[in-house]
């Protein structure tokens, strides 16, 4: 089946693989044409391919580097004339442990790359597009964001930030480009292996849905947030949680 080409354009970081790129898949499947980010020169060009060069074009950088936000923006301009979305889904967990010992430059660096990093490339398409012809910006958030999440607390204070800044700029953006977040629980990824690794059953047995999300579950979300039907959704952060929630309490 031939899927119809909307004319639009999005911007995803962090899309080689995992949520990103199943954010991606989804929005070229419904015809939108793609930009992805990474660190990694091969694996973006194994997603180009799988998600069709007439379809997608990559930029390889640090999500964190301001001369690639700016570079990523330029590119889709260059490659396509326009950035309708950005799907700020880039970021970094590289620690474990208490927040009483931890090391306040990893801190720093988690939080340059999870949040600072969105608020950049928001900044690029603003300018670039955003602010003269519309749109709508996606920020991947977590659960860890709105709950505590014990040993990954650097991640789940970054989090946060990421559902405030989504609130910052829904209401500075206003009328004309609307920013929500999406805050998913566990999704089977490479970044999230570590949670479920050798024990997806016992993880998957708490999730009244009875499975670990997919990166197919958040690309779904995500081109809820990016279409006509979530017109009128703004500054609100979507829990997608396979229902983990529903447990908070429960003796």
């Amino acid at each position: 089946m031939t899927v119809q080409d909307t004319g639009k354009v999005a911007l995803i970081t962090g899309a080689s693989r995992g949520i990103g790129y199943g954010i991606a898949e989804a929005l070229v499947a419904r015809g939108d044409r793609v930009v992805i980010t990474g660190r990694g020169e091969d694996a973006l060009k194994e997603a180009v391919e799988k998600l069709g060069a007439d379809r997608a074009v990559a930029i390889a950088g640090k999500a964190h580097d301001e001369a690639h936000q700016a570079a990523a923006v330029e590119r889709a301009m260059e490659a396509f004339g326009r950035v309708d979305y950005l799907v700020n889904n880039a970021g970094t967990n590289p620690v474990f442990g208490p927040m009483a010992e931890l090391d306040l430059n990893v801190a720093r660096k988690v939080y340059e790359t999870n949040v600072i990093s969105a608020l950049g490339f928001a900044q690029q398409t603003w300018k670039a597009w955003q602010r003269e012809n519309g749109g709508a910006i996606v920020n991947i958030a977590s659960v860890a964001g709105v709950s505590a999440s014990p040993f990954i607390g650097a991640y789940g204070m970054s989090k946060a930030a990421m559902v405030n800044l989504t609130l910052q700029l829904a209401h500075e953006f206003a009328p004309v480009v609307r920013v929500n977040a999406i805050a998913p629980a566990v999704v089977k990824t490479k970044f999230a292996e570590a949670l479920y690794e050798g024990r997806e059953a016992e993880a998957a047995a708490a999730y009244p849905l009875g499975r670990l999300g997919v990166p197919q579950d958040i690309g779904g979300a995500a081109a809820f947030l990016t279409s006509e039907q979530s017109d009128w959704v703004t500054g609100q952060t979507l829990v997608v949680d396979g229902g983990i929630f529903l447990n908070a309490g429960v003796a």
